[in-house]
């Protein structure tokens, strides 16, 4: 299948990392599968994906030393590949893999995926262990020169026969599943704790290949590639063979990260389309940490989660969101289900203004002809943040504040609002107020 009919619209879900990190079970994941079909599935919320090391044994265990136990024991079958921790997952026991948790993901009519890391299991290359389908062993397909810098689990694999062999291997096994999504990791940019370097993109021909065994399925699985910040040189390339990459490291919930999003966003702006979508990373709303470091609220305020949420739904980003939704607040759930916001993500948006202080983002939708103009002050004091009607592309019309219903204040110079620190406004010009 072409990689282009999946995610015609940006994908929306609820990822297992920013509260669990490498501690998720199936008894969590249901919980939280079921709390999504129930509070944001008719707001667009459709993806159920376990993150990283579903097949490690003991998976956080040591997690006062390490985030990933070094060269940990894992659960893998007789083809070299990763099968799901029985004993976080008692549904996989037996070689059934994720097949039963797909199905109970698919019977709330949602959408199932995963998290895997690229390459070949170290284990099995030092086992010299089989590939399906072919003579060529793990070792053969394995390069022991590409190996993550943050994660013990796999060498990268070799351009050739028995690399390709591997990848549409658990492809397929993946497929048997009713997986609907991967997301790929130490691939996008392969050296994002350092300088940008030569090896920076070493992962560009596994994702080919990965593209190539999902093709082969016939499928519509996604593939998300993680982690950022995403090559700007390469865009043409994520955009060939993927549909997500992440165009920022890890994103938590300070304002520094946040701030920091809007150049990400700006540099982006144009690689933006259906099948294509620059990632902004999670949404680290609601209870976060539980799994891993101690419980802890968004530390975002009020109007700072206002203002991610409108950059990444302008933006066009996907919307994965990592809290625990059982525990799932009414202040966040307003900001994930409020219809207006999200309507703004299949619009076309560009940048017109940013500085240290201020940005000023906006956008239509080429379907109806509504338009939309997103306010923002970055700075750490109120401030007056603004621009004329004609940057804006919109008439001096009444529109409407889409947080708080209000209207656009009417000035004939512009657009201006008073903003509190960090906060945002964004207005909704409707189609039949738009000059021709």
């Amino acid at each position: 299948m072409n990689k282009n009919q999946c995610a015609l619209t940006p994908p929306m879900g609820w990822n297992s990392y920013d509260y669990y990190s490498t501690t998720v079970t199936e008894d969590r994941v249901r919980a939280n599968a079921a709390a999504l079909a129930e509070k944001l599935k008719p707001f667009g919320w459709e993806y159920v994906v376990i993150d990283i090391q579903w097949y490690a044994h003991k998976a956080g265990s040591m997690r006062e030393q390490f985030q990933y136990i070094p060269f940990g024991a894992v659960e893998m079958d007789e083809y070299s590949r990763l099968l799901p921790d029985p004993e976080r997952f008692p549904s996989s026991a037996g070689g059934r893999g994720f097949a039963p948790l797909a199905e109970y993901v698919h019977s709330l009519g949602l959408k199932f995926g995963i998290h895997i890391m690229r390459g070949i299991p170290r284990a099995a290359a030092h086992a010299h262990g089989r590939i399906k389908g072919i003579a060529l062993t793990a070792d053969l397909a394995a390069d022991p020169s590409s190996i993550c810098r943050w994660n013990p689990d796999m060498y990268g694999l070799r351009e050739g026969e028995a690399g390709q062999a591997y990848y549409d291997s658990i492809i397929e096994l993946y497929a048997s599943w009713g997986v609907d999504f991967i997301k790929c990791d130490d691939i996008c940019n392969t050296n994002n704790w350092n300088d940008t370097g030569a090896d920076a993109y070493a992962g560009r021909h596994e994702i080919e290949m990965l593209s190539r065994a999902i093709a082969k399925q016939g499928r519509p699985i996604v593939l998300s590639l993680s982690p950022g910040p995403a090559l700007i040189e390469q865009a043409w390339h994520y955009k060939a063979y993927a549909n997500m990459w992440r165009i920022t490291d890890d994103f938590w919930d300070e304002w520094r990260h946040l701030k920091a999003m809007f150049h990400r966003c700006e540099l982006w702006q144009d690689h933006v389309e259906p099948g294509c979508w620059p990632d902004c990373d999670m949404l680290p709303l609601g209870r976060l940490g539980g799994g891993f470091q101690g419980e802890w609220t968004c530390r975002f305020t009020a109007d700072e989660q206002r203002t991610m949420m409108t950059l990444w739904c302008l933006f066009g980003s996907p919307l994965m969101v990592g809290a625990e939704l059982t525990k799932l607040d009414d202040w966040t759930l307003s900001l994930l289900t409020n219809r207006e916001v999200l309507a703004m993500l299949p619009c076309k948006a560009r940048q017109i203004l940013r500085d240290e202080e201020k940005a000023v983002w906006t956008a239509a939708d080429p379907g109806t002809g509504t338009r939309y103009a997103a306010l923002f002050n970055l700075s750490d004091a109120p401030a007056e943040v603004g621009a004329s009607w004609e940057e804006l592309g919109v008439p001096a019309s009444a529109g409407t504040e889409l947080w708080t219903g209000g209207a656009a204040p009417l000035r004939e110079a512009g657009l201006s609002v008073h903003l509190q620190p960090h906060a945002c406004a964004v207005y909704r010009f409707d189609g039949e107020d738009i000059a021709a």
